[in-house]
């Protein structure tokens, strides 16, 4: 006979298995019955809950005591109450890792209710006829989902069931699950690299190795009316964007500008959707072209955007979507360099070939070598950090494009003095199609250094990639 305790307080407890949390729930009653709210999301996120984003609540009914079910880990989060009855519950965390085997048992009623990440086993033995176990769970069932399982006698677990096994009515197929030394474990949602074959898709695969997906553009088009239907993006916890169309000069063109919008907006938007739905975390590589170059000192992340030409525009755009997704990582940079076709690169093989450029004077900003973003996302990955907008630049003193070219003669032993430095609009006198760039690129490292991630000198880094 269920017995609730009516007037608790609403609180979250922590239990021996990560990420498992066993709320108190308020239960008001008389006479006339009870009344609770079973799933309160600004209530319930406030004290820790993973704001998890159901989709599907499912009853499942128990006629008699001593039903018992499980023990299933699903491809998905669940919150787990009753709605009349009561039931003893059992997890075992069947994640990948440390937690491996993990067993914390308790017993719900209508007052109680446990939050059930992704990957650890559930099961339940009703303690009343008549129980009605009632969960959320935050994807929708599918009959091609992938669980893994555990018997619910396995000796190693040893869980404490109230009513002996023997005398319970379980199903033949939970009967003949697998013991724990032969359970699959289950793997952590995975991380997808977009742009993989770029400067920076190639700086990602080498800082986070076998533990990602990539795909280029010819495996993935974020502007193909397909995305949604491409992968099962329920398996995916971290989708990294690396992809951009970053041709300046080129968005400046009818046809530049229909594939700029494409490729920085409209495709965007397809996978901040599909993030959102998904409870995806997203990364999204933003840009100092964002900004019009006017400021007088770094430009902060919060700082009002003021693009001045068509990439610029797209990039802003792409930024102000990706805030709708709940989790999200947009990390700004600026001067690019990485493998492949660069400035330094043109500037080293100038020098070599005995040429003497004209390179302009009056933009400033500081390199941002591809390691350095790599290493930054990794770190806000890794650390959990709170979501939002980074700067992530090369540290260290503002150079000019003409001080940089002068730089790299030098570290390559010429003479910096056959770089001539010239204005911007000298540079492109008489130039058509012609993207305008921002004088003023430098940007605040106050916030990713407060996080604990210290990019490198942009001159240090310098060094060392014209060593390599």
């Amino acid at each position: 006979m269920t017995v609730t305790e009516f007037g608790k307080q609403l609180g979250a407890r922590t239990t021996p298995i990560e990420g498992l949390l066993v709320f108190d729930l308020p239960v008001h009653g008389d006479s006339r019955g009870w009344f609770k709210e079973n799933w309160q999301r600004e209530k319930m996120t406030a004290l820790g809950l993973p704001d998890f984003g159901p989709v599907q609540n499912n009853i499942s009914f128990n006629a008699s005591a001593g039903t018992t079910r499980g023990i299933h880990a699903e491809p998905w989060d669940k919150w787990v109450s009753v709605a009349t009855g009561r039931i003893f519950g059992a997890w075992v965390d069947l994640r990948e890792g440390p937690g491996f085997g993990t067993v914390f048992t308790t017993e719900v009623d209508p007052a109680t209710a446990v939050f059930v990440p992704r990957g650890v086993g559930n099961a339940f033995q009703a303690l009343d006829d008549g129980t009605a176990y009632t969960y959320l769970v935050n994807d929708h069932w599918s009959p091609t989902a992938e669980y893994s399982f555990l018997n619910l006698a396995d000796e190693t677990a040893a869980i404490a069931w109230p009513i002996p096994l023997e005398r319970a009515e379980l199903s033949d197929k939970d009967r003949a699950h697998p013991r724990l030394a032969d359970a699959t474990p289950v793997p952590a949602r995975k991380t997808l690299v977009l742009g993989a074959n770029g400067q920076l898709g190639l700086a990602l695969r080498a800082a986070l190795g076998d533990t990602a997906e990539y795909a280029g553009r010819a495996d993935l088009d974020l502007t193909s009316p397909d995305l949604p239907a491409a992968r099962h993006w329920r398996d995916y916890g971290v989708i990294i964007n690396a992809a951009a169309h970053t041709a300046v000069d080129a968005a400046e063109t009818p046809e530049g500008r229909t594939a700029a919008w494409a490729a920085n907006v409209t495709g965007v938007a397809a996978l901040a959707r599909i993030a959102r739905e998904n409870d995806i975390t997203l990364v999204h590589v933003s840009s100092d072209y964002v900004f019009d170059g006017t400021s007088t000192r770094p430009y902060r992340e919060d700082d009002p955007i003021n693009p001045l030409g068509v990439y610029g525009q797209t990039k802003a755009a792409g930024d102000a979507i990706v805030t709708t997704v709940p989790h999200h990582y947009i990390v700004r940079t600026s001067w690019v360099i990485g493998e492949g076709n660069n400035f330094v690169r043109t500037m080293a093989s100038l020098a070599g070939r005995g040429i003497d450029p004209t390179v302009v004077d009056d933009q400033t900003g500081r390199l941002t070598f591809t390691t350095d973003i790599a290493g930054a996302i990794r770190h806000l990955l890794d650390t959990n950090a709170p979501y939002g907008t980074y700067n992530v630049t090369g540290s260290g003193q503002p150079r000019t494009w003409a001080q940089i070219a002068a730089r790299v003669y030098e570290l390559t032993g010429h003479d910096p003095a056959r770089v001539t430095p010239v204005t911007t609009a000298d540079y492109y006198a008489g130039k058509t199609g012609i993207a305008p760039r921002p004088a003023y690129s430098v940007l605040d490292l106050s916030k990713i250094e407060a996080s604990g991630y210290t990019p490198a000198d942009h001159e240090e880094s310098l060094k060392a990639y014209l060593a390599g």
